[in-house]
């Protein structure tokens, strides 16, 4: 282990031991400023590799990554039920402070997906583990997925209850969008309804959990419908779980995959489902120095798109 990794994990570890002494990890200034170190702490580019880590870091790793998701949870219904209160929450979702990182994901993904997916627009569209705030799917649904239904699971009943809450003073979004309150290990043919899946980050927090969920979307997705699977990427990983494209995607192709290095914290995977089984040596994409225009995009109606992404196929 290097000095700078030696010092980062030191670093991450006295948040972690501050955050596991919070008594509440509701909103709070104390809450807040922890939280925001701790971001600001993962966030530069650094190479490691934490399944290479010892068993105290990777055990300590899994508990923040849960102190991390709680957190997530109740500053979403926070902003949930403050959004609320306005005739159209829709029209005021810049009240969240993280509304930006939101718009440039969903950028990243619908941009990534315009290469791959067929020039069909999608029509019906899963999102797994919407949320109280389920800000993706207004977002796709709002810019990039105009004609599209959004079908959004959650296990929660009472996420969903204000998810459906915020979507009242928009009648073209209601009709749009549909909340499931349901385990997604439950659901079995409605899954190959779908043209593309979205896998929330913090679905399946630890790494069996996760690939139960992935096996059981290749085995229910139908052939060509892709999977838009969120993970994360170096010192990232103490913020959400991974998805290893080459060990955890079987019964996917995996089509690329995309680390950002500015405040984009999740990393974005594009898979599909073959036609004819199981895919088997997929190909994989990885970041690298190259970088490649992707421009011009007129899928899905919407003109044409310029995003600078770098990525560098590896062999298969």
């Amino acid at each position: 282990m290097g000095n700078q990794e030696e010092m980062l994990i030191q670093k991450i570890s006295e948040i972690y031991g501050d955050i596991s002494n919070l008594p509440s990890l509701c909103p709070s200034k104390e809450v807040d400023m922890l939280f925001t170190e701790l971001v600001l702490t993962c966030i530069p580019p650094v190479s490691t590799d934490v399944s290479k880590l010892s068993k105290e870091v990777q055990d300590m790793r899994c508990k923040l990554i849960k102190l991390c998701g709680e957190a997530e949870g109740l500053m979403e219904s926070h902003y949930s039920d403050m959004l609320a209160c306005y005739d159209n929450p829709l029209d005021h979702f810049d009240l969240f402070p993280y509304y930006s990182n939101y718009l440039k994901l969903s950028q990243l993904e619908y941009t990534l997906l315009a290469r791959y997916v067929p020039s069909s627009p999608p029509t019906r569209v899963a999102f797994v583990g919407s949320g109280p705030l389920p800000l993706s799917s207004f977002v796709l649904a709002a810019r990039h997925m105009q004609e599209a239904q959004f079908h959004n699971y959650d296990l929660d009943a009472a996420a969903n209850a204000r998810a459906r809450f915020l979507v009242r003073g928009d009648p073209d979004m209601a009709a749009r969008m549909e909340f499931h309150t349901a385990d997604i290990l439950g659901v079995t043919h409605e899954l190959r309804g779908y043209d593309v899946v979205f896998l929330a980050a913090l679905v399946g927090i630890s790494h069996d959990d996760k690939v139960r969920v992935i096996e059981h979307l290749a085995h229910h997705m139908a052939p060509g419908a892709v999977l838009v699977a969120r993970s994360a990427h170096g010192a990232r990983a103490f913020l959400y779980p991974v998805v290893d494209p080459a060990a955890d995607l079987r019964g996917f192709e995996v089509l690329t995959v995309h680390h950002p290095t500015d405040e984009v914290i999740n990393s974005v995977i594009i898979a599909r489902k073959p036609h004819g089984g199981h895919a088997a040596g997929a190909a994989v994409m990885r970041p690298c120095k190259c970088c490649e225009m992707m421009q011009g995009f007129h899928h899905f109606g919407q003109g044409s798109i310029m995003e600078e992404i770098t990525l560098e196929e590896l062999p298969s």
